[in-house]
C-alpha cells in the first residue's frame, strides 16, 4: 500500500505545471469534451506508465541490489533538481494527430508527452524501488488522473491561482528527501 500512496503523492505533485498537463489545458480548451480527452489521459498514462514500471521491475532483477540502490538515489535526486525547471507546452505536440478525434489526439500526444518526462522517470524509480510494478504504476496513473482531470474541467483560470513555484519546491523536496532516504539504505529490503 506504501508504494501506492508514495508513487500517487509524488507524480500528482510533480505532475503539477508540467507539460501533461499543460497539454491538458490546451486540449480542453481547444476540443471542449472532457470525456473523451479524461479516458485519452487514462490510456495513454496506463500504457507509458505501464512500460516504465515493466522497465523498472526488470531493472531490480539486472542490478545488484547494492548498485541499485545508488543508482535510485541519484535518480531521485536527479528528479528533485529536475521538478524545478518549468516545463512548456510546444503547439506541435498539440496538432501531431488532428486526425484521430479528440479520445485518438489526446491518447497520442499525451504518450509523446510522457516519453522522458519526469512522471515517467519516476515510475521507473519507484518501481525498481518498491518491487512492486502494478502498485506503482496504479499509483502513478492515479496521480497523473489527480493533476491532470481538474485541468481538463477548470483549465487556465484555476492554473492561474495555484503557486506553481512552491508545489514545484515542495515536489523537489520530497524527491530529495527520497533520494537521501535511498542513499542511506531506507529501502534496502525492497532491493534484495
Amino acid at each position: 500500500m506504501e508504494s501506492l500512496l508514495t508513487s500517487t503523492g509524488f507524480v500528482a505533485l510533480a505532475e503539477m505545471g508540467d507539460k501533461p498537463q499543460l497539454l491538458a489545458f490546451i486540449l480542453a480548451a481547444r476540443f471542449k469534451k472532457p470525456v473523451p480527452i479524461i479516458l485519452g489521459i487514462l490510456a495513454a498514462t496506463l500504457v507509458n506508465h505501464g512500460l516504465a514500471g515493466a522497465l523498472g521491475a526488470w531493472i531490480t532483477t539486472a542490478i545488484e541490489p547494492s548498485v541499485l540502490r545508488w543508482i535510485l538515489a541519484a535518480s531521485f535526486l536527479g528528479m528533485a533538481i529536475w521538478t524545478l525547471i518549468p516545463d512548456a507546452i510546444e503547439e506541435e505536440e498539440t496538432a501531431i494527430a488532428q486526425r484521430l478525434g479528440v479520445f485518438g489526439t489526446t491518447l497520442v500526444t499525451f504518450f509523446l508527452a510522457e516519453m522522458g518526462d519526469k512522471t515517467q522517470v519516476a515510475t521507473i524509480a519507484m518501481a525498481a524501488h518498491y518491487a512492486d510494478a502494478l502498485m506503482v504504476v496504479a499509483g502513478t496513473t492515479l496521480g497523473m488522473l489527480i493533476a491532470d482531470v481538474p485541468a481538463v474541467f477548470v483549465g487556465d483560470r484555476f492554473a492561474a491561482r495555484i503557486p506553481m513555484k512552491w508545489v514545484h519546491r515542495i515536489a523537489a523536496g520530497i524527491f530529495a528527501a527520497l533520494g537521501v532516504a535511498t542513499a542511506l539504505g531506507a529501502g534496502a529490503s525492497w532491493l534484495g
